[in-house]
């Protein structure tokens, strides 16, 4: 069996290619989390099942028996469903039979999964049923919960392909891998190697471009990664933007001033100051695309009117400029407010600048998707990596543990899967 080394911070974690899993009863983490329309129970976005759909062939291929485990949304909110549709979707991504069950760990379940042959597929139902899928604990005390000693017993392997999930230390992602010999899933191996890649190319400059409205989350990124030398600049955009102009000490409108502190904890903001103060390094755009009564206008940064839902043209042109002569790019949060396409100019213009430049780029969220679709195919095939993980994303690239991820390191030293 050839094995390809990936790692992270410095520990060994198994994949797909060190273990045989032919006739093998094996256990896969996805994440299908996806929205649901709350009148009628569809599923409005299927992407995550589809890149998931890689993993679960590929183990099918192996003749493999394949049971697929995931969340869907959260206990009492609108989107929080059972998974038999999740079912069907995968069954028709597939071309074969995607057998569902609406139980997890209770009687129903266990039959359905002893009596699974190899190169089978089956789908349990919602993990978050189960309370204890929703408690942040230690992985040995996951390990002891009922979800995973009620089905740790039936498996050969665990596979977890669930990068996104990777920041909870929840029994459905940290609890198989002390019970079980664990490895990484496709997905999870892909995501990890573009962001391992991003330390790892010694070519500079690293440009990071940061957006979104994930303030605390996006404040700890910047500081990470500008302290510790990874990224050579950070071009602001969106309400983080904002944020380290009321940094800096601009005035805004105040009515955009609170909606920005809001958002943003006491500490953040102070680090934030801190970053301007100390780093030039970190780029605040030098005007936006505004909104006042319903009319739009450029408005320069420092005498800001009205509600920013854009970067305006300078800061394209400045922004694009530097990626231009960029080595590395990593691209997290839009630009504006891109639900509204008269705001989506700032964003499209910036993935369009680094996908022209001769970096290697990877775009975090799941909106890129959308942006990089529209770009002519000689762009769009130049992309390096876009993931769809949100606050797993943030998590890595601020240097903080993933605990998903430290699960399957412990694992592989556990089991020696792959030393």
């Amino acid at each position: 069996m050839v094995c390809h080394l990936l790692t992270y911070m410095g520990r060994r974690i198994a994949t797909l290619d060190d273990v045989d899993v032919e006739n093998k009863r094996v256990l896969v983490r996805v994440d299908v989390n996806s929205p649901v329309n709350p009148h009628t129970g569809e599923l409005l976005d299927v992407s995550r099942i589809v890149e998931h759909s890689t993993t679960i062939r590929e183990l099918v291929r192996r003749n493999a028996a394949v049971v697929v485990i995931s969340h869907q949304g959260r206990p009492l909110d609108q989107d929080f469903v059972g998974l038999s549709s999740h079912a069907q979707v995968l069954s028709n991504i597939l071309g074969v039979n995607v057998n569902f069950v609406d139980d997890v760990i209770g009687p129903e379940a266990r039959r359905a999964i002893e009596r699974l042959e190899p190169g089978g597929i089956l789908m349990l139902d919602n993990t978050r049923l189960l309370a204890e899928d929703t408690v942040e604990a230690p992985p040995e005390v996951h390990s002891r919960s009922f979800l995973v000693s009620k089905l740790a017993p039936f498996f050969s392997y665990f596979v977890n392909d669930a990068f996104a999930t990777c920041h909870r230390s929840q029994a459905s992602i940290v609890g198989f891998p002390l019970r079980l010999p664990s490895v990484a899933g496709r997905v999870l191996e892909r995501e990890l190697r573009a962001l391992n890649k991003i330390i790892e190319l010694g070519e500079k400059p690293k440009i990071f471009v940061l957006g979104g409205a994930k303030l605390d989350d996006t404040v700890k990124v910047v500081k990470h990664v500008v302290e510790s030398g990874i990224a050579d600049e950070v071009l602001t955009t969106g309400l983080v933007a904002v944020l380290f102009l009321l940094a800096k000490g601009v005035r805004v409108p105040k009515e955009v001033e609170a909606k920005v502190l809001s958002k943003v904890s006491r500490e953040f903001f102070n680090e934030a100051r801190e970053l301007v103060a100390r780093f030039g390094s970190v780029k605040i755009p030098i005007d936006f695309i505004v909104e006042d009564k319903g009319v739009l206008s450029v408005s320069h940064a420092s005498t800001l009117k009205g509600t920013p839902k854009d970067i305006g043209p300078s800061t394209i042109e400045y922004y694009s400029n530097k990626l231009s002569k960029a080595k590395v790019i990593v691209m997290r949060g839009p630009a504006g407010v891109i639900e509204d396409p008269r705001f989506r100019v700032g964003t499209d213009s910036l993935v369009k600048a680094a996908l022209e430049s001769s970096a290697y780029t990877v775009f975090g969220g799941g909106h890129f998707i959308a942006t990089v679709s529209r770009l002519p195919e000689e762009l769009r095939s130049k992309v390096g990596h876009v993931s769809t993980a949100g606050g797993a994303l943030l998590y890595f690239l601020a240097g903080e543990k993933l605990p998903g991820l430290e699960a399957l390191a412990r694992s592989n030293e556990i089991f020696k899967i792959a030393i």
